[in-house]
């Protein structure tokens, strides 16, 4: 049993087929018995990367409401959601300096540390940073977090 925290390109790939969704659809399964945290605004990000989909026509408006749905559904039971604090936002902003990230994923990277540094105080295992964003996997990996790019995993 293993511990991952998934940014927005990772989680949305548990709910739209794309390079990489067996893998995030086999670490996301219950038996499979991981923990999964995300943001609090992942929530938000998906819903918004689904809608975008829908706008550009690769999904239709029944599919896409399916999938917010059962997201959503997801969203309340089944990850572990990490809520953004001021010391999150703090952080976030220094990272978006160091590493040149967007806002958001600044913030994603700064909750994850935050949470990789709290579990591994605990002695707690390590946590695994599933991202499908380069520039964001690039900088964790600079902050010295475990990565995995579901693009890596077909």
């Amino acid at each position: 049993m293993a511990a991952f925290f998934f940014d927005t390109s990772g989680l949305v790939k548990r709910h739209v087929n794309e390079a990489g969704t067996p893998w995030v659809r086999s670490l996301t399964q219950p038996k499979a018995g991981h923990t999964l945290f995300i943001a609090r605004i992942t929530g938000a990000e998906v819903v918004a990367a689904i809608t975008r989909r829908q706008s550009m026509g690769s999904l239709s408006p029944a599919q896409a409401g399916a999938i917010i749905g059962h997201f959503r559904r997801h969203f309340a039971q089944r990850y572990n959601i990490v809520e953004l604090t001021a010391a999150v936002v703090d952080q976030a902003m220094l990272l978006a300096r160091r590493h040149r990230l967007r806002g958001y994923d600044a913030v994603q990277l700064a909750t994850v540390l935050s949470l990789h540094q709290s579990r591994h105080s605990v002695g707690l295992s390590v946590l695994t940073f599933v991202s499908a964003d380069g520039d964001l996997a690039k900088a964790a990996q600079a902050e010295g977090l475990a990565v995995e790019n579901p693009i890596h995993h077909p």
